[in-house]
């Protein structure tokens, strides 16, 4: 049987998983749509309430933690590096660039708990494909990459 883990997937992935372990990923991350997404709630007979709370913003900010975590990627010597780097030089310090520092570091931990035979499918939209695709190609190699179902 599987686990269930609930929290961050980065510190899941490092915690508890082993390389090459998994044989299915699905991820659907936050797309960078610069929206707050709330939920609902109903009332007990069904009908709905203006009750809602934050689920979760899908804004991203250059800050101090998007400099760290970058800093981080760059000192690996290889591809995520350079590409990390061009991204930087291309994108400066904006709202896209700290979205890719924030997943750079998820499709590494990704790559690496991957089974060689393996499938991962990624869930995003036209925000960031572009960008997410050239990253998949410095971390998963090229060719990896099959397909996109649109």
């Amino acid at each position: 049987m599987g686990t269930l883990y609930y929290g961050d997937n980065l510190d899941i992935h490092r915690c508890y998983l082993y390389d090459e372990s998994v044989d299915l990923i699905y991820l659907d991350p936050p797309f960078n749509s610069t929206q707050n997404y709330n939920a609902f709630f109903q009332e007990k007979d069904g009908s709905t309430t203006v009750s809602q709370i934050q689920a979760f913003g899908d804004t991203w900010t250059w800050n101090r933690e998007s400099q760290h975590v970058y800093e981080e990627l760059i000192l690996e010597p290889g591809k995520v590096s350079e590409v990390m780097q061009a991204f930087r030089t291309f994108l400066g310090t904006n709202d896209m660039m700290a979205y890719l520092a924030m997943m750079a570091p998820r499709l590494v931990e990704l790559r690496r708990v991957l089974n060689p035979t393996g499938s991962l499918y990624l869930h995003c939209d036209d925000t960031a494909a572009a960008y997410l695709q050239i990253l998949w190609e410095a971390i998963f190699g090229h060719g990896f990459f099959k397909n996109q179902i649109i």
